[in-house]
């Protein structure tokens, strides 16, 4: 069931539904937020109860509507799909997003994101995870009470949360779902879907070959046997027993 949420309170207090900010600053980044955020819905497609969105504004104090984060991707767990426009956290039964993502871009800088480290770690973000595409550096933080602890190896990490896995390879960051299978573009998933269906439809023309095949089989054997019972028949009339033959 998808909820609609409101996303104004009743205090009258306006919380923006945008920071003004673009979503991606050039293509590359854009496809890795669309493939973690729209891989993470697959993942999750069958969980009412675990809401993924990108570059959603995270409002976590009630009547401040200052303090917000945009995460480029985050996944919450405890709260219903569905559309919003802005996370407000005490309207969400007061749970923060749990897992949030963020793609380096080339405007980002070393303040910008210090700044959002100590805002996940103060509002308890439990799993913090960067790419630098084009460094190719994955980094990873993890909630230990009250602070975000660096994970030592990100390179086969598995995350507590998602169940995914995380790989640096083929100089890309590939990302595997708890079944093993590679998280895929759309243009990817689009082919593999057409190729299903291809070989589909090619094994089912195989079982209609094979049908049509033991259909002709069977034909010719009630012709054989027709044949043979009319000859019989014939041998009969003339007098002749054809088992004696």
């Amino acid at each position: 069931m998808v909820t609609q949420l409101p996303s104004s309170t009743p205090t009258g207090i306006i919380y923006p539904e945008s920071d003004g900010q673009l979503m991606a600053d050039n293509t590359k980044q854009f496809e890795l937020i669309v493939l973690i955020k729209k891989n993470l819905d697959l993942l999750f497609a069958n969980d009412p109860n675990v809401f993924v969105a990108g570059d959603l504004l995270w409002y976590p104090v009630e009547g401040d509507n200052v303090t917000s984060r945009a995460p480029d991707v985050m996944v919450v767990f405890g709260r219903p799909k569905g559309d919003r426009g802005s996370y407000l956290q005490w309207r969400e039964d007061n749970i923060p997003p749990q897992v949030v993502f963020e793609i380096l871009s080339p405007s980002n800088s070393v303040k910008e994101m210090i700044t959002k480290y100590k805002f996940y770690e103060h509002y308890g973000v439990e799993e913090y995870y960067l790419y630098d595409p084009e460094k190719l550096e994955l980094g990873g933080w993890l909630r230990s009470h009250d602070e975000l602890a660096e994970i030592p190896q990100m390179t086969g990490w598995i995350s507590p949360r998602l169940g995914i896995r995380f790989e640096l390879s083929d100089r890309e960051l590939q990302i595997y779902r708890p079944d093993g299978q590679k998280f895929l573009t759309y243009l990817e998933l689009a082919q593999q879907k057409e190729e299903a269906q291809t070989q589909a439809e090619q094994e089912r023309q195989r079982a209609e070959q094979e049908r049509q095949r033991a259909e002709q089989e069977r034909q010719r054997a009630e012709q054989a046997e027709n044949q043979l019972e009319a000859l019989r028949a014939l041998l009969q009339a003339k007098g002749i027993n054809p088992d004696e033959l």
